[in-house]
């Protein structure tokens, strides 16, 4: 249901656009990470992935799994509440390589936050926090990185520009992009490893901000 909402949403709010690295489909048990900019741009990301083929389990904070309605239909669909600076932080990590043992796709972003920027612009992909390269450690998945752009341009900002930017969006019609790269082989140190994903999210993401630019 996620993933069929995610798809119906997304072009309601932008148009959007998708390219895939020409490296082939994306093969079940591997970890996408995108980049964090916007409380919109997952919907972005797991509509885009959906039109690909991938319906990803994701990694998302807790909080909204209080969310009256939301938080039913990601429990039941097994998606991965994240419990930041709490005990039970590390039980995310061991239910993502739960879901990747068993075929799925995990959608997790290395930022672990939005950031606190006023304005609707783009810019490079926060630094990452290890949990990525410790998922990829533990398990061996394969890595996707996931650029995306635009999503700023839906809702971003103050409480009250963030309304507005919902609301006027579907008029404005801002453009909207993901890029899925290619195939990453991450090295076996943690801080290499985090800074390789780091490098290879901010190239999709460039990728996708030429495609908003065009």
């Amino acid at each position: 249901m996620i993933s069929r909402l995610a798809a119906a949403l997304a072009p309601v709010f932008g148009r959007m656009t998708v390219t895939a690295d020409a490296s082939g489909p994306v093969a079940g048990g591997t970890v996408l990470v995108a980049n964090h900019t916007s409380l919109f741009d997952p919907v972005l990301v797991v509509a885009a992935l959906r039109g690909l083929g991938v319906e990803p389990v994701v990694m998302a904070t807790a909080g909204l799994w209080r969310v009256p309605v939301l938080g039913g239909a990601l429990a039941r669909e097994g998606h991965i509440p994240v419990h930041r600076g709490t005990a039970r932080a590390a039980r995310s990590l061991a239910d993502a390589e739960a879901a990747l043992a068993a075929g799925r796709c995990v959608l997790m972003y290395g930022e672990g936050r939005i950031p606190t920027r006023l304005d609707s612009g783009e810019a490079a992909p926060l630094p990452f926090r290890s949990g990525l390269a410790r998922l990829v450690r533990d398990t061996g998945a394969p890595v996707r990185p996931v650029g995306q752009a635009g999503a700023r341009r839906v809702t971003s900002g103050t409480t009250a520009k963030q309304i507005a930017g919902v609301l006027t969006a579907p008029a404005r019609r801002p453009r909207l992009h993901v890029h899925v790269g290619a195939p990453l082989l991450l090295p076996e140190g943690l801080d290499e490893a985090t800074a390789a994903a780091h490098g290879a999210v901010t190239s999709a993401w460039r990728t996708a901000v030429s495609r908003v630019a065009a």
